[in-house]
């Protein structure tokens, strides 16, 4: 793992806070259907490969003192693993996933009996939604996208549950699926402002959506296509950390500039799914300074 400090001295001191997080071990993971392109059942993948690539994933959270939290896979849900997908949590409350694709529609009620589990209240859905997917907590805001997976409609469940802004993106790019894909939040604290940075794929996203980002977030990165393509993108960051795809080089060297400790992990087995760092972890965002979730097994 690297610890090397940012070389611009010009970049903000940046601070890491403890993150309490939620992921699910790939025992069963395999590409045996096709939902996303990413996606080629008619060519092998390498479960204990996997395994072994998200096993360094979970050591450097680790090493970064993450409370992370397991819940247990699933024969026969090869995607489990993409935790993130699982559903919201915020305040207390779960809103559960309701996928999209029949393959995938166990995994909503499996990840809901994990949060009862846990103590969190579950709000079960009533519309199509992926969860962390595609609801992201930037600053005091959830943004919500839609255009492939998650439905518009349950962005007014999300903000009936949580009393919440809700703003809506919409992403245009079969690649980029859901909007982890596509933004990468940076700094999960907000500041005394309200305000958090991110970074995104401009291609990514509907003109009106980049126009919202480029209102809200002046400061953000603009990734690259190159590491977008290998899902650069789908990060997940301390507020001076960030985990990202090992090959994303340009992305880390932006990260650097603006003060941040880029982190490299090799997912390049998880990725034939399509997922990377951010798809396999959900952050539990637990209520306030002492409170906690129960730890899995």
């Amino acid at each position: 793992m690297s610890n090397t400090a940012p070389s611009t001295t010009d970049a903000p001191a940046r601070t890491a806070t403890k993150r309490t997080i939620l992921m699910c071990k790939p025992d069963f993971y395999t590409v045996s259907y096709r939902i996303n392109p990413w996606m080629h059942p008619e060519e092998p993948t390498d479960t204990s490969k996997a395994v072994a690539q998200w096993q360094t994933l979970v050591d450097v959270y680790e090493q970064l003192g993450f409370d992370i939290s397991y819940i247990d896979p699933i024969d026969g849900l090869p995607d489990m693993v993409y935790a993130a997908n699982g559903g919201f949590v915020l305040d207390g409350i779960a809103y559960g996933a309701k996928f999209q694709y029949p393959e995938r529609q166990p995994e909503g009620p499996a990840y809901m009996d994990w949060f009862r589990q846990a103590g969190l209240t579950v709000a079960e859905p009533e519309q199509t939604n992926e969860g962390e997917g595609d609801f992201l907590l930037i600053g005091n805001t959830i943004f919500a996208g839609t255009g492939f997976r998650s439905d518009s409609t349950s962005h007014d469940e999300l903000a009936a549950i949580y009393g919440r802004e809700v703003v809506t993106l919409k992403l245009i790019n079969p690649s980029f699926y859901h909007l982890d894909t596509a933004i990468a939040v940076l700094d999960p604290e907000p500041d005394a402002s309200g305000r958090s940075n991110i970074a995104y794929l401009e291609s990514a996203f509907d003109e009106p959506s980049l126009a919202i980002l480029r209102e809200r977030f002046p400061d953000a990165i603009i990734a690259t296509e190159e590491d977008a393509a290998i899902l650069g993108l789908n990060s997940y960051s301390d507020g001076y950390n960030v985990v990202i795809a090992a090959r994303a080089t340009t992305f880390a060297t932006q990260l650097k500039e603006k003060g941040y400790n880029p982190i490299g992990v090799d997912l390049s087995e998880l990725l034939l799914g399509g997922g990377g760092v951010k798809c396999c972890t959900l952050d539990l965002h637990p209520v306030g300074t002492g409170t906690s979730v129960a730890r899995g097994a």
